[in-house]
């Protein structure tokens, strides 16, 4: 139920956009993220700080694309997000004590530091990779269709490539992990 939550604001973006089109959508996907973070507050009296980063990213990208009736913004949000989490993910290899991935999922797995720092790494650069990616989707594939026929293939990349991209990378990081998890945490999960 909370990846429905987290991914709400997406949802809605992907919904209005094949009834009414990008800036429907924009507009849409704004308010979804205004709801999401304001129902997250009122529920647990505290925000997540990726529903923040989100919010903030499609409230400032989102309203320039309505603005300047430009969708080269919208397109810039995916980036941005990733870029933001990949640079955070990858300071924090060289910032504070444990990187950010081991003050994660220190939690729930013991594992040794050199594995947690590579995970990290990884991550980092998966989602700069991923940014770059985005950009190159939205800015440079097919350059020979028609603009409606761009904007529809960059809609679908975000909503199910990025995903799958992201799910895929997810279940490959943990047959990674697994193999460095101690047997009674393997016994666990």
């Amino acid at each position: 139920m909370k990846i429905l939550f987290d991914l709400f604001p997406l949802l809605v973006f992907f919904i209005v956009f094949k009834v009414a089109g990008i800036y429907a959508a924009t507009a849409a996907s704004i308010i979804a993220s205004f709801i999401q973070v304001g129902w997250y507050w009122f529920r647990y009296h505290r925000i997540e700080p990726m529903h923040l980063v989100t919010l903030v990213v499609i409230f400032v990208f989102g309203g320039l694309t309505l603005i300047l009736h430009d969708d080269t913004f919208i397109k810039w949000k995916p980036t941005i997000i990733y870029w933001i989490f990949g640079i955070i993910i990858l300071g924090s290899q060289f910032v504070g004590e444990k990187p950010i991935i081991a003050r994660i999922l220190g939690l729930q797995l013991a594992l040794p530091d050199a594995v947690m720092r590579r995970v990290n790494l990884s991550w980092g650069l998966f989602f700069i990779v991923t940014g770059a990616l985005n950009l190159y989707v939205a800015f440079y594939y097919g350059l020979d269709l028609d603009a409606a026929t761009r904007i529809k293939i960059w809609v679908n990349f975000k909503i199910f490539g990025l995903f799958g991209l992201t799910l895929a990378f997810t279940l490959i990081q943990g047959l990674l992990i697994s193999k460095h998890m101690p047997a009674a945490e393997q016994d666990k999960s």
